[in-house]
């Protein structure tokens, strides 16, 4: 039975900020976020091991991680068929960047795209990628209006590097950023019209003190909800 790999990717959302407040994490791990011994990750070396919060800590090491979505993701999805199969997490994710910097050819996209390479090389099978990103596009209209074009490519581009034609694509919409725009985005990630690909709205979900990044709470119930949407709309269908 091969590892079903998971692709983490994006900003700093998806990297982690729960329990992290003035530059340091509470090292609070909820239960939902705990490690299983059927839950591994792929270190920033290439190497397989227990899969632990922060989930990023060698991959953002310019920022300081704290909880994201990954472990509750797993955790879910282990708890809906237990015994069935064994997760792998690949984490890519950095904080503070946006779309134009994960574009084919950057430092950002071919350290993913060698992560993912990595993973099935090491035993494992690419079922989605997921994707929490766009709080730094909402800085320029510029970047805002390119948005959606910009991450359509950034889709196709993946899944034609990969060979996987179909490769399921699970990104958040999200909860924060400049108000100017913060919508302009969100309209752009839950309008995307691509086969294969699915949405989670993040809006509503509590964040830090910092009105940017969310809770601990919030990273659980986000995982949640991205393992429901991965099971309704990529693993049920499969198996059918």
């Amino acid at each position: 039975m091969k590892r079903s790999v998971f692709i983490l990717s994006g900003q700093s959302n998806m990297s982690g900020r729960g329990g992290v407040k003035a530059r340091r994490w509470d090292g609070i791990i909820p239960s939902a976020c705990q490690p299983h011994p059927s839950i591994l990750r792929l270190s920033a070396a290439g190497a397989w091991e227990p899969a632990i919060d922060p989930l990023h800590c060698d991959i953002d090491v310019s920022k300081t991680c704290g909880i994201g979505p990954g472990m509750s993701f797993a955790n879910y999805l282990l708890s809906k068929f237990p015994g069935s199969f064994e997760i792998g997490l690949v984490p890519c994710a950095e904080g503070g960047t946006a779309i134009a910097e994960w574009a084919r050819g950057s430092r950002l996209y071919s350290r993913m795209l060698n992560r993912a390479k990595e993973s099935v090389s090491a035993g494992g099978e690419i079922k989605a990628v997921i994707w929490f990103q766009g709080e730094s596009d909402t800085l320029s209209e510029e970047a805002t209006e390119a948005y959606r074009g910009s991450m359509e490519r950034l889709i196709g581009d993946l899944r034609s590097d990969l060979n996987v034609p179909s490769l399921p694509f699970i990104q958040v919409a999200i909860a924060s950023g400049d108000e100017r725009r913060v919508e302009k985005v969100r309209e752009a990630q839950m309008g995307m019209d691509l086969d294969h690909v699915a949405c989670v709205d993040a809006k509503g979900l509590p964040l830090n003190a910092d009105g940017l990044h969310l809770s601990t709470e919030a990273q659980v119930e986000l995982g949640r909800l991205l393992a429901d949407t991965y099971v309704v709309r990529f693993l049920l269908p499969e198996q059918q």
